[in-house]
């Protein structure tokens, strides 16, 4: 039995990721970068691990959509907190579906 990829949580990670990159291209900014890499690269393991059980969402459900939210409300800048807040937003729905349209994983 294969596993139903959770390509929109890849999606996100390489946003993520991406965001991170930018981030240092355009301000130098190293904390952009490493954070954005490690964000991103949870979010991969996360979509990762809810490809294979659609009920494991626990490292998906991470804190970038607080912290970005934070950030958001502190500067009122879209790009890139607002961006970000609204993706994280958008997946932690989207995990919440999952989770009350999924059944129970067997093995």
């Amino acid at each position: 039995m294969g596993a139903d990829w959770d390509w929109v949580g890849f999606g996100y990670a390489l946003l993520v990721s991406a965001g991170g990159v930018i981030g240092y291209l355009k301000a130098g900014s190293l904390t952009s970068l490493v954070s954005g890499l490690l964000f991103g690269l949870s979010a991969a393991v996360g979509a990762y691990l809810a490809s294979q059980n659609p009920r494991n969402v626990w490292l998906s459900m991470g804190s970038l959509a607080v912290v970005m939210g934070l950030r958001f409300l502190s500067s009122w800048k879209f790009i890139p907190a607002g961006l970000m807040t609204l993706a994280s937003g958008l997946m932690v729905a989207k995990i919440i579906r999952g989770i009350l349209t999924s059944r129970p994983h067997t093995s």
